[in-house]
């Protein structure tokens, strides 16, 4: 009555304000709870989607530089996202940190309260045992059957405590062993990651057979040295590629260029005083040199060629690196020579293993392999740039400001140049000579020391999670009455196998009697 007649003459109930420790500790609340941690986790998975999309810088510079020509404007856009830097980028930084938060703050109190709850006695017996879900009563004349059933849980593992009047008993705190288990794991996995990204290192090396890598910082095309790595660091070792190899499929008619293997046979010299051995490294299966792996990523053809201006002066020769740009391996390549006289210039070319004319005229590749190949190149003349200072990409010509003198809208038809020949460029800037052909590897050169400790995680990790998933947890009770005993038992989740447990443990009291 009291309270009607405050609510009828207008009072309000008034909750008590939280203030900044209320908020924080609600905050905490729901940042450290599993729900969030899970959703944290899934988040994190679908932020990882960008990584295997688009190119990264860290694994892939030249795809990046191919996605920049081929769609510059998306490309820019996209680099503002740091969609081509995803695994240090600002937003997957921010949720791997916040779940990193979430999971201790989940663990921590779990792990006290398991460890209590492991040293502590089992719980009374219930007064209501026909409420369970699993229950039976039988009849016994037995003076101690409450010792006998106790006798019969302790041997099958529970743990057990007896009074005067009833028996209860708990198995399978190993299920929650399990899944702290797993989430500790996680943890590790987490801060192995973590310390692996700030003490290893990836660097990437486009070799052409018959060249070698040195490793040191003056070796790498490009080079990702984690925040606490340094270059100092490096072990002294060095590669030369012998041969590459690649297989393509011939005989199924429905897949006929399918690339079946690539091999790139090297030389490793694991120090400087020592002999060196040959190896071969294959996709998926790197070359474990001192101090790194060095894996096998890419590969395509490089052009060798020979730049002679007017008077016959060599201005330019050797290998070109051409990249691919489809399956049957049409190359890009970019020559830029400098020293030519009488002006500089700049050349834009296509390779072609197997050369074949489209219905507009255009080449294209209709095998990777190098059956029938041909050149084309666009040339550019003009200041191409590398005198002021400011670096710029090998892979990439910038043709602002030059002039286009063979090729394209320039009146001049470009430039093809078969194996072995040679060819007159315009405005009488010499000759150009393809001299032979060999193949190029792109290795990618990683360390990172935090590998096993990776792996020993996510061994362990799913060894709990196999132990929470097939554990039962089971409470069962015991209770005398006055005409024998009751048996009533429940589990943390559903548990078919439960009634029948009861009917065992009957069962062994009636065998025990005998």
């Amino acid at each position: 009555m009291s309270l009607q007649s405050n609510v009828s003459q207008g009072d309000e109930i008034r909750s008590p304000k939280l203030g900044l420790t209320g908020w924080a500790r609600w905050i905490w609340s729901q940042v450290t709870s599993m729900r969030t941690a899970l959703m944290l986790l899934l988040l994190l998975a679908v932020a990882a989607i960008p990584g295997s999309v688009f190119p990264q810088r860290s694994s892939d510079p030249n795809g990046v530089t191919s996605y920049f020509q081929n769609n510059p404007e998306l490309a820019k856009n996209l680099d503002g996202f740091q969609l081509f830097d995803v695994y240090t980028s600002v937003w997957f930084s921010s949720i791997y940190v916040l779940l990193f938060i979430s999971l201790v703050g989940c663990v921590v109190p779990r792990a006290a309260h398991h460890w209590h709850a492991m040293r502590g006695e089992p719980i009374e017996t219930p007064r209501n045992l026909s409420r369970f879900p699993a229950h039976l009563t039988k009849a016994s004349k037995r003076a101690n059957v409450l010792d006998a059933i106790a006798q019969i849980l302790r041997a099958r593992r529970f743990r057990v405590r007896v009074t005067k009047t009833s028996v209860s008993a708990e198995k399978g705190y190993v299920r929650e062993t399990g899944n702290l288990l797993f989430h500790i794991s996680l943890l590790g996995v987490l801060v192995s990651i973590a310390l692996g990204g700030a003490t290893s290192f990836s660097g990437q090396r486009v070799l052409v057979e018959g060249e070698t890598f040195v490793n040191n910082l003056v070796g790498y095309d490009s080079f990702s040295p984690g925040a606490w790595f340094d270059s100092k660091q490096l072990v002294p070792f060095s590669v030369k590629l012998n041969q590459f190899k690649a297989t393509f499929d011939l005989r199924n008619k429905t897949n006929v260029g399918t690339p079946l293997d690539f091999e790139a046979f090297v030389s490793l010299r694991e120090a400087p005083n020592t002999k060196s051995t040959d190896s071969l490294i294959r996709v998926n299966y790197p070359l474990e040199a001192p101090g790194a792996n060095i894996f096998l990523t890419g590969n395509g053809y490089a052009p060798v060629l020979t730049f002679r201006d007017s008077d016959g002066n060599i201005s330019f020769s050797g290998p070109v690196v051409y990249l691919p740009q489809d399956a049957n391996y049409t190359s890009l390549g970019v020559i830029k020579v400098p020293d030519a006289h009488p002006e500089q210039f700049g050349v834009i070319s296509f390779f072609y293993p197997t050369a074949a004319e489209l219905k507009t005229g255009a080449f294209t590749s209709g095998y990777p392999a190098p059956v029938d190949p041909l050149l084309s190149m666009n040339v550019y003349v003009g200041n191409l740039g590398l005198d002021n200072g400011i670096p710029s990409n090998v892979f990439e010509l910038s043709v602002h400001g030059l002039k286009q003198v063979a090729g394209g809208k320039s009146g001049t038809k470009p430039i093809t140049l078969e194996l072995g020949n040679s060819a007159e460029l315009p405005n009488g800037l010499g000759t150009v000579t393809w001299d032979g052909l060999k193949r190029f590897a792109s290795l990618d050169i990683d360390y990172n020391p935090m590998q096993i400790w990776i792996l020993m995680f996510t061994v362990f990790a799913f060894f709990g999670l196999f132990i929470s998933l097939l554990t039962p947890r089971r409470r069962i009770f015991a209770r005398k009455t006055a005409t024998g005993f009751e048996l009533a038992g429940m589990s943390k989740n559903d548990d078919p196998k439960l009634l029948g447990l009861l009917e065992e443990i009957a069962g062994d009291l009636k065998v025990r009697k005998k």
